[in-house]
């Protein structure tokens, strides 16, 4: 199973980091689970909401001979503060939208974690769909169409979708538990000293 975290220049760094550090503990457990934070353009530095830089070294979307991505990650960050870069600037700039429909297209479970459902609903990916995102952005969701389920996270089958920032972990245990098991959820959870809140 082939599991991408997105990160792009302004992304909350919890946003992605989180659900890639409890994905890489299951996948420590799940040797045919592969995860890999990607950028849309591949290799490259990406500098985050708060100033991380990451070199990225993967390319969101399947590479020369690789599988599609089975489920894709994507954070927020800077919508709410109209920041330069960030969630809103990608919706703008309209790129990662498309990519994200043409792998939903293709079977790819799509996933956002706080704003990055407002980069999901600029593809046209949430309208009539059940989802959630940062309390601050909540108007602007629905205003797309999304009908908004105030939970931490909300499972629309082929799109899940998190509330918040701190939900990225809460996303990440759910789709551990979705796709692996209970069980491994909860050694993920015990081994990061971490209960799921709903």
């Amino acid at each position: 199973m082939l599991w991408q975290v997105i990160v792009f220049d302004g992304f909350d760094e919890l946003d992605s980091i989180a659900p890639y550090e409890v994905l890489r503990n299951a996948a420590a457990r799940k040797k045919d689970w592969k995860v890999e934070l990607v950028a849309l353009d591949g290799p490259c530095e990406i500098i985050a909401n708060h100033g991380l830089r990451l070199c990225v070294k993967g390319k969101l979307g399947p590479m020369r001979g690789k599988k599609r991505p089975d489920v894709v990650i994507v954070p927020g960050g800077g919508w709410v503060d109209r920041n330069p870069t960030g969630a809103r600037a990608e919706v703008e700039k309209g790129k990662l939208p498309e990519a994200l429909v043409a792998l939903h297209r293709a079977g790819t479970v799509v996933t956002s974690v706080c704003t990055g459902s407002m980069i999901l609903a600029s593809a046209g990916l949430l309208k009539n769909r059940t989802a959630i995102t940062h309390h601050s952005a909540i108007d602007d969701l629905h205003a797309t169409g999304a009908k908004i389920v105030r939970k931490r996270v909300v499972d629309d089958g082929d799109i899940v979708t998190a509330g918040g920032v701190t939900s990225g972990l809460d996303l990440a245990l759910y789709l551990v538990a979705r796709f692996g098991g209970e069980k491994l959820a909860r050694e993920i959870e015990d081994a990061m000293e971490y209960r799921r809140r709903k």
